[in-house]
């Protein structure tokens, strides 16, 4: 009998954590009531009448056991007073079909060089080698040691918030 209500405790205690996963997974919904620009109205709310508006991304990510968390937003003026060409180089090491591939490769959990090096698509270990070299140099990369690689926690949301908007 105490085998028997054994097994039932651990049966449902596995699917209570397989609920909480789904749970945990799910995209936030925001209530009926705020409406289908909720993020928006609250960044509104936030800034002055005279203004000439903000820019906000955000996001809650999970990727390969990871979970990130980021908000960033600038004034319409700031990004109008910004110098563009300096952020050449960083758009442009986005620019490559195979280092767009290595990022979402890293993200999805193949984070050595040994497990990117087995990807035919990616090319020869030296055109690895160089297009690794090109992304972290931008800093959408980062070498966690012995191989191994990492989009930068602070660059997760903004790499898919500029994949979201050009593929809009």
């Amino acid at each position: 009998m105490a085998t028997t209500m054994e097994s039932r405790l651990a049966a449902l205690e596995t699917q209570v954590a397989a609920l909480n996963e789904r749970l945990a997974a799910a995209p936030p919904t925001p209530p009926a009531s705020e409406g289908t620009f909720w993020a928006l109205d609250g960044l509104k709310q936030r800034l002055p009448p005279e203004g000439t508006g903000a820019v906000l991304y955000t996001g809650t990510v999970r990727v390969a056991g990871q979970h990130y968390d980021w908000q960033y937003g600038r004034t319409v003026d700031d990004v109008l007073a910004a110098d563009w060409t300096e952020l050449a180089s960083t758009l442009s090491a986005l620019a490559h079909p195979v280092r767009l591939r290595l990022l979402r490769e890293i993200l999805d959990g193949r984070q050595s060089t040994s497990e990117l090096a087995e990807i035919e698509e990616l090319g020869t270990t030296g055109q690895l080698h160089h297009h690794l070299r090109q992304i972290t140099a931008a800093g959408w990369l980062s070498s966690t040691g012995r191989g191994r690689w990492a989009v930068p926690a602070e660059r997760v949301v903004p790499l898919l918030t500029i994949l979201t908007a050009a593929g809009r």
